[in-house]
């Protein structure tokens, strides 16, 4: 099975965007070579112009606490585990912490390095990281791997407490809803939303085997699927012959 989201509003949007660069970062940071670990630093540099949100902290905190109390309702509740409800809370008490300890704009200290900031620079130029460029970068590429990797767990680890935070909403927001069997007749699907709708975000799973994949629009009046098969020059155009598309639908919000 794959599953498609599709965010309804910016801040969903950037939460997205911030989760797949983390977890790019944590997975070229394992192995030893000199090119995976240029990988983690392009994604450090990323991560840092996405979170710069002024608001993304408080944001996340807030958000944290709204959903601390929504737990603290199930307390003293026989059909609750307690055991559950109380590792939930004390992880949501603890991100919220660490959100609360971390002083200044979102990564100020990579922003102060000269050397960072230098290779961050050169980075956005196709090429620009070449050794006749960035000389001293060339010679750090040529440390041991052991060396490399510590220098950017070092830099990462300010912003673990973010990484955890967004994890944490993420995942209340992906378990909030309750997933719907739907068939695009033709390849295409409408739903009317009435304009009440206060999804946050929408998720979309088909079967990996059928060759297509969705487009989606929405807005709160009406959302619209079209699924499109993608040609091997990388455009898509519509199921051959208008196949009707099987899909499972859920409607997330926190």
């Amino acid at each position: 099975m794959i599953t498609y989201e599709y965010p309804f509003n910016e801040r969903i949007r950037t939460l997205l965007r911030l989760e797949d660069l983390f977890e790019k970062a944590s997975y070229f940071l394992q192995p030893d070579g000199a090119r995976e670990h240029h990988v983690v630093l392009l994604a450090l540099f990323e991560i840092l112009e996405v979170a710069g949100r002024a608001d993304l902290k408080m944001d996340l905190i807030q958000e944290l606490e709204r959903q601390r109390q929504s737990l603290l309702v199930f307390r003293n509740n026989p059909d609750i585990s307690e055991e559950a409800l109380s590792g939930a809370l004390y992880e949501i008490e603890q991100s919220s912490s660490a959100l609360l300890a971390m002083t200044g704009k979102i990564g100020q200290y990579l922003r102060e390095n000269d050397w960072l900031m230098a290779i961050k620079s050169r980075a956005a130029i196709p090429g620009g990281a070449c050794e006749f460029d960035l000389p001293s970068y060339h010679f750090w590429q040529h440390q041991e791997p052991a060396i490399r990797r510590n220098a950017l767990l070092g830099w990462l680890k300010p912003l673990m407490p973010l990484r955890d935070a967004i994890s944490i909403v993420l995942r209340l927001l992906r378990a909030s809803g309750t997933g719907e069997h739907h068939v695009a007749k033709g390849g295409s699907f409408q739903l009317m939303l009435g304009g009440s709708t206060t999804a946050q975000m929408v998720r979309i799973t088909l079967k990996q085997q059928l060759p297509c994949v969705p487009e989606i629009s929405a807005n709160k009046y009406a959302l619209n699927v079209r699924f499109l098969t993608p040609d091997s020059d990388s455009r898509n155009r519509h199921p051959s012959g208008g196949i009707d598309v099987p899909f499972d639908m859920m409607f997330c919000n926190l």
